[in-house]
């Protein structure tokens, strides 16, 4: 059985990675990937503990499909905006959305 400290390492990883990726990129998609990073950690998270702490229940399990589904959800509704934004600007860069206030 893997400990749970490694799974909780790669979870601190991943979300030091897409809090990283979401303060220093300049790129809406980049931007969008980072912060699906930052909800893949919490859904490490829900598994694990409802893994190690309660492992005949299920909630944390439960909790992690229903946070996978919004992350769908999200992810979709933000694709949705990037494509307008380069409809309309023909450039997905942060800097350049001050252009949409014209």
């Amino acid at each position: 059985m893997v400990p749970m400290q490694y799974y909780l390492l790669v979870s601190t990883f991943m979300l030091f990675v897409g809090v990283f990726g979401f303060f220093t990129r300049r790129n809406l998609l980049t931007i969008l990937i980072s912060v699906e990073l930052v909800l893949n950690a919490v859904d490490i998270n829900f598994a694990v503990f409802n893994r190690y702490l309660y492992p005949e229940q299920l909630e944390g399990m439960f909790f992690s499909v229903f946070s996978i589904g919004l992350s769908a959800v999200e992810a979709a509704v933000a694709i949705a905006i990037i494509i307008v934004v380069y409809r309309n600007l023909e450039n997905i860069r942060v800097s350049s959305l001050n252009k949409l206030k014209d």
